[in-house]
């Protein structure tokens, strides 16, 4: 950057080209910034002096590409050792800075996956997200929890695998309700052998790879040498099993036969607005479906969208063994080299023009087309109704952000806040936040206090990280629930953080504490009412709702775990399970508090070392 004024400072591609002098043809990634030094773009390049050579030609661009270069005053360069380098380092930047021109995946959240345990002698079958660190047998990935929930499902009546805890199940004496409705084979007390639960479980694990005519194939075989033994009880369990194994085939809708393991991904565009829809084709099944919309970064085309999204989609995801797209995109070689690194074996993208790979692209992008009107269509809705927003609260335009704060507790225990936001897309449930109240000085149930605390670390927060008021964190108005105590009570805190140009309105119920009579409260005027059937009035209900029950949750969930904790959570080295060992082994964490060493070192998986340590703990706080 130079002392030259902003208005004055070179820009564009004249500033671009005074670079080329300083650039060899090594690949690598670029940096696009404006005159405060905010990121524009990133981009890579497998020769970053003939990428930059083209921004510095003044003609030849399209609008989005020519508005971005005038806005240019800067550039920043990493170099390379490869391609495939400069693609991941590209995507890692673009999640970090989210530069206004880039295309930008904004839902990554992990997928849920099938855990066939292999800690007990009888696996449990159960639902896993995050990093897979317990030992087993991982399928997946599902599009989401309901996917995997209804195949869990459909795999309990097939196959009657338990999904209880070991705890649990070691505590059971009498088989549970599964057993009852043909759910479970009843490991627990001993309704079926070990060696017969195993063949289940190999059955079952058959069948998430994909080998179900081979699991339909053994299970008849089964049920022909039960009829022969005259074992009529078992061969119709074996029967009712196959049924439900053609149900579970039947419903699990689209299962390609020639295709066992990808992810079909069909972009739709239209109005400068962008649907992504990926199903996941596991095993010759279908594991469902999920749509994303990513940011177009001001108007990129299809190819750039595309390959954006997948670099970022599978940034911290396996790729499957096939990568089957809607869309060419313009470095496929450079994608598949990089897919293919991460996964350890060779990933193929393909766009398919015939044959069943493209009718399973075809259904795809009707779902991205429908998807993504069904979503314009909302955000016009959402569109309209902040408008409203705006009018009935005499903003000066409607909210691009709003912020809506809640507490909840019980006689002032266990007490939390809670802020969620809403949008031009509806509720953004990936900003929502909690706020245990840490306030020692606070007196029981105060909760002009708790919203004073709640605020204040919010509000310090957005100061220090951004206080030039940059990014999209800060809202356009503030929804709290109640009357006039708590506008008073937020007035008092934004004057003192200097927050003067934050609109803020309290919502309170009206006499009746009835739906429909709510009363709006603003500092220096008086309080009003919206029309009953005023449609705002219903949005801002929904907004209240919405943080009520997200405090109220939150709530349960600290309180839940308040009730579950006992003086061992403190113990260094005792974690979960050996938690569980000694409740199991002493009755009571007051009765492993007042246990002699001898005894704590006999309870299955403590070391001497760590009764030593829970002997000391105890007897030294006393």
């Amino acid at each position: 950057m130079t002392d030259t004024p902003p208005d004055t400072q070179p820009k564009g591609h004249e500033v671009i080209a005074s670079y080329l002098k300083l650039l060899d043809n090594s690949p690598g990634v670029y940096r696009m910034l404006d005159a405060e030094a905010r990121v524009l773009y990133v981009g890579k390049a497998r020769n970053l002096k003939k990428r930059v050579s083209n921004y510095a030609k003044p003609t030849g661009h399209s609008a989005r590409i020519a508005r971005m270069i005038r806005e240019t005053t800067e550039m920043m360069f990493l170099t390379t050792r490869t391609e495939t380098e400069a693609l991941l380092l590209e995507q890692n930047l673009i999640k970090q800075l989210r530069p206004r021109y880039n295309v930008l995946l904004r839902d990554d959240k992990s997928f849920p996956n099938i855990l066939v345990s292999r800690a007990h002698a009888f696996p449990q079958i159960k639902k896993h997200r995050g990093a897979k660190k317990e030992k087993g047998n991982y399928f997946g990935p599902f599009a989401s929890a309901d996917a995997v929930n209804r195949t869990l499902n459909q795999l309990q009546k097939v196959f009657l695998l338990r999904n209880c805890s070991d705890a649990t199940f070691d505590s059971r004496t009498r088989p549970c309700l599964l057993y009852q409705i043909k759910r479970c084979s009843g490991p627990c007390v001993g309704l079926i052998s070990e060696e017969d639960y195993r063949q289940s479980v190999r059955d079952a694990e058959r069948f998430l790879k994909g080998d179900n005519t081979e699991v339909q194939q053994s299970l008849a075989a089964q049920m022909q040498l039960a009829s022969d033994e005259m074992e009529f009880e078992r061969a119709a369990a074996l029967r009712d099993r196959i049924k439900a194994l053609t149900i579970v085939q039947g419903v699990q809708g689209i299962n390609p036969r020639g295709v066992k393991e990808a992810d079909i991904i069909a972009l739709h565009m239209e109005g400068g607005q962008a649907c992504v829809q990926v199903f996941f084709i596991r095993a010759n099944q279908n594991w469902g479906n999920r749509d994303f919309y990513p940011r177009t970064g001001s108007g990129a085309e299809e190819p750039e969208v595309l390959e954006a999204f997948l670099g970022q989609f599978y940034d911290t995801k396996d790729p499957p063994r096939q990568v089957i797209l809607s869309n060419a995109i313009e470095n496929a070689d450079l994608m598949a080299e990089a897919l293919s690194e991460k996964l350890g074996k060779k990933v193929e993208i393909l766009v398919p023009q015939r044959g069943e790979k493209a009718e399973l692209i075809q259904g795809a992008a009707r779902n991205a087309r429908e998807s993504l009107a069904r979503k314009m269509s909302e955000a016009a809705t959402q569109a309209k109704l902040l408008k409203g927003l705006a009018e009935a609260f005499d903003l000066e335009r409607p909210p691009a952000r709003v912020e809506v704060y809640d507490n909840s507790h019980i006689q002032g225990t266990n007490a939390v806040g809670g802020m969620i936001v809403a949008g031009a897309e509806g509720f953004l449930k990936s900003q929502y936040r909690k706020f245990n109240i840490k306030g020692t000085d606070l007196t029981p149930g105060d909760d002009f206090g708790m919203m004073k605390e709640v605020l204040n670390r919010r509000f310090k927060r957005l100061l220090k990280e951004d206080p030039d008021r940059e990014s999209e964190a800060w809202p356009d108005l503030l929804l709290i629930d109640g009357g006039a105590g708590q506008v008073s009570a937020v007035a008092e805190i934004m004057a003192d953080l200097g927050v003067d140009d934050v609109p803020f309105i309290g919502v309170a119920k009206g006499v009746d504490r009835d739906h429909g009579k709510e009363e709006f409260y603003r500092m220096g005027s008086q309080p009003f009412a919206l029309k009953r059937n005023d449609p705002v009035l219903y949005f801002v209900q929904r907004l209240r709702d919405e943080a009520h029950r997200f405090a109220i949750g939150t709530h349960r969930a600290k309180r839940a775990k308040a009730i579950g904790a006992t003086p061992l959570d403190d113990v260094p080295g005792v974690g979960a399970t050996r938690k569980r060992a000694l409740l199991t082994h002493f009755g009571s964490a007051k009765a492993v508090s007042r246990a002699d060493l001898a005894d704590l070192k006999a309870v299955d998986g403590i070391s001497d070392a760590l009764a030593e340590t829970i002997y000391d703990y105890f007897h030294e706080k006393g």
